[in-house]
This record gives structure tokens, C-alpha cells and sequence, in this order.
């Protein structure tokens, strides 16, 4: 029997933080789910051991677009030079390339990229709506692997079904979360359902045996690898157990005990900027402290008018926050990467509170 070791625990999260919903009602009465943390003592690997996966079904309502910002586009150019960096200029499979924005991103640059995602929305006919396999018959010089590794149960066995699919070669990029990050920023809103698990470098060192490069991209909050599929080999655990901070949720106690429990015509009004998944944690943990939230905004116009899940916030356009704010409003920015961008846009009127701050 396999032994975990638990560090973090959260009950009813919920499910999809990116799901979208018409009416408030509907969005508090999401499906939710509970997470336990725990290190498995033979692989050393962290996951939400309480996961259900069959809570999990996406649908049109589900939007988690973030191309929209130029802060992020810049960071799809630094992962498109770090592929050219490493990758031979030929083909490559994206999977889970969602609405194939940095699939075109390296099809710009010379590659020939085919697209797998049976979620994808769109009339591209290089994408196609399958989960990648071996039945596809489809392999490439290289396999580009973002922000898809977290979501998957058994992470170890969909890198062989990759590897195997493939034909055992080619390499792999591979674009994740970092725990050490969230960690160590005290970004208890970086926890989340959808999450089943969550990776540190060293957890990819124990998978391949041939790394060409393993690093932080997008202001160290995500892990970059590339690695050789034909290395790939089951993960041992051979390092001291991990342990979360005690403090871990140090700065959700200090927004709390500065923000009136009631509502106060005086009081500075609070806005979350940034209608994603931190957003939603983070105002879901507000919430439930009893904190009021005065409005949730999200530069993404498929979000503007509809409502977050688990509080049932109303998501707001920049500027409407603008028209109703005053000076003294307290602006939460849920990503430090996109402070900058959200000072120049909203003129520095706000006094900006960045919870993902360094606290140590």
C-alpha cells in the first residue's frame, strides 16, 4: 500500500475555477470538491490524493484565455526562443494546445505544428479534437506539453503513453507550476482543484535521465523542462519528505485582520484584479473570513458580465472599475507578473496590494 504523507488541506473548493457562469445563483451552487496534499513516499510526487477526476467535465462555459495580456505574450516569445534554443526547426505535436495560440506562436518562427485538444474551438484543420495516443498514428521530432501535466492524475503514466505514442523518441517541453514558488510567496490562492499536482524541479530530474534544460519562466512561478523521451523512468524517491510553511497562509491572516467584517460606507473598497483561478481562491478565502468584496475585474471580455464560481461574483470590465472607483480603492492584483501592465492602464490611481509578494 502506498504511504502519502499529508501537507495541505482545503474542503470545498471549487471544481473549475475558470468556468463561467450566467447567474450568481448558479455560480455559488458549483460542484465542488475537497483537496488533501499529500507526498507519495516512494516517488516522492505531491498530489491532491482526495481528487475525484469524475467531478471534472469541461464545457463551452469554461474560459481561461490569458493570451489577452501583453505581459503574457511576452512570455510566450521567451518560450518560443527557448524551443528554437533546443528543438531542431521541423515538426511538433502541441498537446493540449487549446484555442492554438502558441501553437501559431511556433508555426510563426518555421515550425510545422499538428495540435491535439478535444476541447478546441475553432476551424483549424491541424488541430484535431482527440486526446493523443497511439491510435492516432501520429508522432513528431518534438512534443510540447503546457500547463497539461498538473491536470492529469497519473502523470508519470501519461509521459509513457506520450513517449510510447511517439515512438519512443524526440524530446519534450514540458510547462508547469512551480510548488517552491507558490511556497515560498506564501500564494495560499495558488492551490486549486483542477490541480491534482503539483511539480518542483527536482520531481522532473527522478523522470528523465537526460535534461537539456530545467528552469523558472514567467517570473519563476512556472517550471520549464526539456527532456529526451527515451529517458523517461519511473520517478524513486531518494530526498528529504517536503513540508508546506507554517505560515503558509500568513498573508491571507493580514488582509483579514485590516478589512472591516461588515459592510462600511468609510471602509476603502477592495477590487480583485484578475477573474482566473487565483482570483476565484482568493476571493473564495476572503469570503469565507467574513471580508466584502467590492468587485472582481478581468481585462478578458468573455468574462466581463458573467459570475466566478463559489462566491458568485459579477465580473467587471477595467473600465467600469475605473468610472467607480476613487483613488483610496484598495486593488488586489492576483498575478505580481501583470502589476506593472495594471498601473500603467488603470494611470496609478490605486493603492496596489500584491498578495503574492515575498513575505520571508
Amino acid at each position: 500500500m502506498t504511504q502519502h504523507s499529508v501537507l495541505y488541506r482545503a474542503e470545498q473548493f471549487p471544481v473549475f475555477q475558470n468556468r463561467m457562469f450566467a447567474s450568481a445563483e448558479e455560480a455559488i451552487q458549483c460542484q465542488r470538491g475537497d483537496i488533501v496534499l499529500a507526498q507519495d513516499l516512494s516517488t516522492g510526487m505531491i498530489s491532491n490524493i482526495a481528487f475525484q477526476p469524475e467531478l471534472l467535465v469541461y464545457d463551452e462555459n469554461y474560459q481561461n484565455e490569458q493570451g489577452v495580456s501583453a505581459r503574457f505574450q511576452a512570455h510566450l516569445n521567451d518560450v518560443t526562443r527557448l524551443i528554437r534554443d533546443h528543438f531542431p526547426l521541423s515538426d511538433i505535436i502541441e498537446v493540449g494546445c487549446g484555442k492554438g495560440l502558441f501553437m501559431n506562436k511556433l508555426r510563426s518562427v518555421g515550425y510545422s505544428v499538428t495540435g491535439l485538444d478535444p476541447t478546441y474551438e475553432g476551424d483549424d484543420e491541424t488541430v484535431r479534437r482527440e486526446f493523443y495516443g497511439p491510435q492516432l498514428g501520429l508522432t513528431a521530432n518534438g512534443v510540447v506539453l503546457r500547463h497539461v501535466l498538473e491536470h492529469i492524475q497519473d502523470p508519470f503514466s501519461f509521459l509513457r503513453l506520450i513517449q510510447n505514442s511517439n515512438g519512443n523518441r524526440g524530446r519534450i517541453y514540458i510547462e508547469v507550476p512551480c510548488l517552491d514558488w507558490i511556497c515560498e510567496h506564501r500564494s495560499f490562492f495558488d492551490i486549486f482543484y483542477e490541480h491534482v499536482n503539483y511539480f518542483r524541479l527536482s520531481d522532473f530530474a527522478r523522470m528523465f535521465g537526460t535534461v537539456h534544460y530545467a528552469g523558472h519562466t514567467f517570473g519563476g512561478q512556472y517550471l520549464s523542462v526539456i527532456a529526451d523521451l527515451d529517458s523517461l523512468r519511473a520517478p524513486e524517491f531518494n530526498e528529504s519528505q517536503f513540508t508546506f510553511p507554517k505560515d503558509f497562509q500568513s498573508n491571507l491572516d493580514t488582509i483579514v485582520e485590516n478589512r472591516p467584517r461588515k459592510p462600511d460606507h468609510d471602509a476603502r473598497r477592495l477590487v480583485i484584479w484578475g477573474a482566473a483561478s487565483k482570483g476565484v481562491i482568493f476571493a473564495l478565502l476572503l469570503q469565507r473570513a467574513g471580508v466584502v468584496i467590492d468587485a472582481i475585474v478581468d481585462i478578458n471580455p468573455a468574462k466581463q458580465g458573467r459570475h466566478v464560481p463559489a462566491t458568485g461574483l459579477l465580473v467587471h470590465s477595467p473600465e467600469a472599475v475605473m468610472k467607480n472607483s476613487s483613488n483610496n480603492t484598495d486593488v488586489y492584483v492576483m498575478n505580481s507578473n501583470y502589476l506593472s501592465e495594471i498601473r500603467d492602464f488603470t494611470q496609478d490611481k490605486f493603492n496596489y496590494m500584491v498578495p503574492d509578494e515575498v513575505r520571508i
